[in-house]
């Protein structure tokens, strides 16, 4: 047996610090590196032992502590967020209408037309039309409403003061519309 000599790698942190230790038993002098005991600094090393022929290396090897050496630290790759390419939706185009909402005053339908997803024209296909002033404030309000659903793009809208009805009736006309777009 004392021919063959052990060696026993160890890898293990310390602080943070990847070290590696070898262990050869003294009686061997093979001037390996042992491992340091692990005792407290108030505490005393233990006396050497000279092996007895019958026991093994690792129960009569008493470890002889080493100054470690200084090992770099190993750096950790930080990983790489992965960037997703959103698949480009086709553009939506097409003409849309929007649900027939009834209001106090009569019904209320919007039909909009849409190109490369933003919305180019919008009509009314019907409006409140059972006394004149419906007429009148049609002639005032719907032109506004279209304007402002252009601009906007959207439902996000503003409604035409004095007409409540009609316009609460194109903005939830409207949302149908984009909704059947899509938008």
């Amino acid at each position: 047996m004392g021919a063959v000599k052990i060696v026993a790698v160890v890898a293990g942190t310390v602080g943070g610090v990847g070290a590696i230790l070898a262990y050869a038993p003294p009686h061997q002098g093979g001037g390996g590196i042992t491992v340091p005991p692990t005792s407290s600094p108030t505490q005393s090393a233990p006396a050497a032992q000279s092996p007895t022929p019958s026991s093994t290396p690792s129960e009569s090897a008493t470890p002889t502590p080493v100054t470690p050496t200084k090992v770099a630290p190993t750096k950790i790759a930080k990983p790489v967020p992965r960037k997703t390419i959103p698949v480009p939706k086709a553009p939506i185009n097409g003409t849309f209408t929007g649900n027939s909402i009834s209001t106090q005053y009569g019904p209320v339908q919007v039909q909009i037309d849409i190109v490369a997803g933003k919305i180019i024209a919008a009509r009314a296909l019907q409006l409140p039309s059972a006394t004149a002033k419906d007429a009148e404030l049609n002639k005032l309000a719907v032109p506004y409403l279209i304007q402002e659903t252009v601009k906007a793009s959207s439902a996000d809208i503003q409604g035409v003061g004095g007409a409540t009805y009609t316009s609460q009736g194109w903005y939830d006309s409207l949302v149908s519309a984009l909704a059947r777009a899509g938008l």
